[in-house]
């Protein structure tokens, strides 16, 4: 697992279920999202940089697989991997792992582009940021699935 980032750790709740009594796709969104705003941080997409620059992300497009169920009760983690940079664009995948079971539970693969929130137009990222994504664009995928 050396080669992606872990970018989020949580619990299923029950009222993450649904009538069908495992968690319901808003769910598994809104953890990929959790784990999307870590994964920018680690880029230097922080918090305070979006603001203090008046910089924002937004995603364009986002597929998202379900392979297995976790139901109330289970611990999930997600890892991140970067898949590709472009001056504005950055791809990526995350994947989420029932800890207990280490089954992938879903994959989503993610396009976002940096804007200049005032202009509302895309923005290039700065420099540092395209320094470390393209290195984590590097890592090896082989524990994808």
């Amino acid at each position: 697992m050396e080669d992606a980032l872990i970018t989020y750790r949580g619990t299923v709740y029950p009222w993450h279920c649904d009538h069908m009594g495992h968690m319901n796709v808003m769910w598994y969104v809104g953890k990929f999202d959790e784990a999307t705003w870590n994964l920018f941080a680690c880029l230097g997409l922080t918090p305070s940089y979006l603001r203090d620059s008046d910089r924002g992300m937004v995603a364009v497009e986002q597929h998202v697989s379900y392979k297995r169920e976790v139901v109330a009760g289970d611990v999930v983690f997600i890892r991140s991997w970067v898949l590709e940079v472009r001056e504005k664009v950055l791809r990526f995948s995350h994947e989420m792992i029932n800890s207990e079971s280490q089954e992938v539970a879903a994959v989503t693969e993610l396009t976002g582009v940096h804007i200049d929130r005032s202009a509302r137009k895309s923005s290039p990222f700065p420099e540092s940021v395209l320094d470390r994504a393209r290195v984590l664009a590097q890592r090896p995928a082989t524990s994808r699935s």
